[in-house]
């Protein structure tokens, strides 16, 4: 359940409940001139208030010491959102943003047919690197924007896959 406003605050740093599965890394924001002119914007069309969505987690990711190599990498398989090193683990991180709170949570988007498709493309990433290695994880990050020039943030660490 969501906390009430108490305020503006940055993203909160990661919450570990016991294990990697149950991180989260979720705030409001408003005090900072970008991200209140990324919540004026919330009323914008869906591709829009999409790709804010996107350079809001690129900026989360970021502050919390994830290294960002690709934004809206495609392949045949389809188009992941962010793929981002976090401490020698691959993060293909999905992100899903709304405006207002008719639709449901934002991460319900990730359904398990877009699940699959972030797999397979995954192993199209690491397919055109061969030899790599690498632990892999998909993150998802739901962005909740509010009309009152408020929004949420919750990062789902290892939010499906093998290791989820």
């Amino acid at each position: 359940m969501t906390e009430e406003y108490a305020g503006p605050r940055k993203p909160c740093d990661l919450v570990h409940g016991g294990d990697e599965c149950a991180a989260v890394d979720e705030g409001y924001w408003g005090d900072d001139e970008e991200e209140i002119a990324f919540v004026k914007r919330w009323n914008c069309d869906p591709k829009t208030l999409g790709a804010y969505g996107e350079d809001l987690a690129c900026e989360l990711l970021k502050r919390n010491d994830y290294i960002i190599l690709e934004r809206n990498w495609s392949c045949a398989a389809g188009e992941a959102d962010i793929i981002a090193l976090d401490d020698g683990c691959l993060v293909f991180v999905e992100v899903k943003t709304r405006a207002g709170g008719d639709k449901g949570f934002p991460q319900e988007a990730v359904t398990p047919t877009k699940r699959a498709r972030y797999e397979r493309i995954a192993y199209s990433f690491l397919s055109t690197y061969d030899g790599v290695d690498a632990r892999v994880r998909f993150d998802v990050i739901a962005i909740q924007a509010m009309p009152n020039s408020r929004g949420f943030v919750k990062h789902i660490v290892n939010a499906f896959g093998a290791g989820a």
